[in-house]
């Protein structure tokens, strides 16, 4: 470690506010999972916070502009993992996600890659000091679009789609016009029934309850159904539950969390989570105002970007803004592969916040 670095500069004050949000949802996930199969998840999660708290110092002591430098070979790192996983995969659901890891547990490659692609494509557009042309949008959409298309592949769509504010923030950073925004929305829209037509079936229904979850309140429309008679019956300061406890809430420790924490702890408990994570995405802006480097700037906004969608769909989601599409509610949700990653992610950020004195 350089010289120059000291702990000192550490962001303290994020650390804590992440924690806080972790705290209640190790709280949330012991609750949601009381006297089901999944009891005792809470201390699996204490387990991967733990083991996310360390890899993110640990991150925050190797130079980013290092990790630049070898972004080639983490990237083609990335697309092997992603190819392991449609090879080796376990299947669950019907989906190849994950790896199977000595000690029984589940590694998903798809969630690491994502700090691969915010690298990636900070080092691209950190690179360029001309305009943005449209060569930049192809290539910008080549280095997210291929693990976006393997992720897509699993299937995946909740992941592939975390890709794609990575490169939209990294356009927008580098320069992107609103006539380059209109014509790439237009074609967006154009390739919508391609799109549609590539769809699995239950992603399909997802989008069909999204917009009529009356339809089919007992088979595609019940996930949104249930979520908003949760969210509901929490009233102004919560009630005990019984959606959640119930089980008629589905998968309350992981993609509708949310919406157990909305029951339990009512409009009051939910609005405090919202201003939490608003608290951490202001500071980590923040810190990427105060970055040594372009590159810098593109790292930590980055992590904006993907912190900012997460949370966007997911408490859309469960208040039936969105379509279901299993993305996790960072650092409160129960998983390993989410954790880890958002720990790294904010391993980065304090590693160009250590550095912005560095001449």
């Amino acid at each position: 470690m350089s010289r120059y670095v000291s702990f000192r500069d550490f962001d303290w004050l994020l650390l804590t506010f992440v924690l806080i949000i972790c705290g209640l949802g190790v709280m949330e996930i012991g609750s949601a999972t009381m006297h089901t199969k999944f009891a005792g998840s809470q201390i699996k999660q204490l387990y991967w916070i733990a083991a996310g708290v360390a890899a993110m110092f640990l991150m925050s002591l190797v130079s980013y502009q290092a990790l630049l430098e070898k972004i080639h070979w983490f990237y083609i790192g990335g697309i092997a993992s992603l190819m392991g996983v449609l090879i080796f995969g376990q299947r669950y659901l019907g989906a190849k996600r994950w790896i199977k890891m000595p000690g029984g547990n589940h590694f998903q490659p798809s969630e690491w890659v994502k700090l691969i692609l915010i690298l990636a494509v900070a080092k691209y557009f950190a690179d360029q000091q001309r305009e943005l042309s449209w060569s930049d949008f192809a290539k910008a959409g080549a280095i997210v679009g291929i693990p976006m298309l393997m992720v897509l592949k699993q299937p995946d769509l909740g992941t592939a789609l975390t890709y794609l504010p990575i490169a939209v923030m990294g356009l927008f950073l580098g320069g992107l016009t609103w006539k380059q925004a209109g014509t790439v929305v237009l074609l967006a829209g154009l390739c919508m029934p391609l799109a549609w037509h590539h769809m699995k079936d239950y992603q399909k229904a997802r989008l069909v309850s999204f917009l009529e979850p009356d339809a089919d309140p007992q088979g595609s429309g019940y996930q949104v159904e249930q979520s908003l008679i949760a969210v509901g019956s929490g009233g102004v300061f919560g009630g005990k539950g019984s959606q959640t406890h119930g089980a008629f809430l589905p998968v309350p420790q992981t993609d509708f969390i949310f919406a157990a924490f909305a029951e339990e702890h009512g409009f009051i408990g939910a609005l405090g989570v919202l201003l939490l994570y608003f608290i951490v995405l202001m500071r980590l802006t923040q810190n990427a105002q105060t970055a040594p480097d372009r590159a810098g700037t593109f790292v930590v906004m980055g992590v904006v970007a993907v912190l900012s969608f997460h949370i966007l769909v997911n408490v859309g989601m469960v208040v039936g803004f969105m379509p279901v599409t299993g993305i996790p509610l960072p650092l409160m949700s129960y998983g390993g592969s989410s954790v880890l990653f958002m720990f790294l992610a904010l391993g980065m950020v304090m590693n160009v916040r250590m550095r912005r004195f560095v001449n």
